[in-house]
């Protein structure tokens, strides 16, 4: 499995480059049915796009959407024990609500997050969560 962190899903569906371990790692991820998508920034992309933070090709409804149909990709909801895990995280950690979801996320399914978030990176370096640099 191989969850996705939001900037690596705009990029991915857009067709931004990312590195090639992320690259690599995303299409083996997919080709098994085990790239994932959470809730969790599907809520995040349509916060950024209701504050004109973020521009995407298409309407975010219509952007979900195609992601969803994507080949590999399984979107996850955001559940109870990985919503109080996000509080238990060791710390220091950011206070940045989608992040901890995230991050408690990949913990919890002991997944890899692929991310270029210079705090989750160095959170990883701790050993606190598995992340691939995108």
């Amino acid at each position: 499995m191989l969850l996705l962190d939001t900037h690596a899903a705009i990029w991915l569906t857009e067709g931004q480059p990312m590195s090639a371990q992320a690259t690599r790692e995303i299409r083996e991820a997919m080709q098994a049915g085990e790239l994932l998508f959470s809730a969790v920034s599907a809520w995040e992309i349509g916060l950024l796009v209701a504050k004109g933070q973020i521009a995407l090709a298409v309407p975010v409804r219509m952007w979900l959407d195609r992601l969803a149909e994507k080949p590999g990709i399984r979107i996850i909801s955001l559940d109870a024990e990985t919503a109080l895990n996000s509080t238990l995280l060791p710390q220091p950690f950011v206070q940045d609500p989608a992040d901890r979801f995230l991050v408690a996320t990949a913990r919890l399914l002991n997944s890899p997050l692929v991310t270029r978030d210079r705090r989750i990176l160095e959170y990883a370096k701790a050993g606190h969560v598995r992340a691939v640099k995108c």
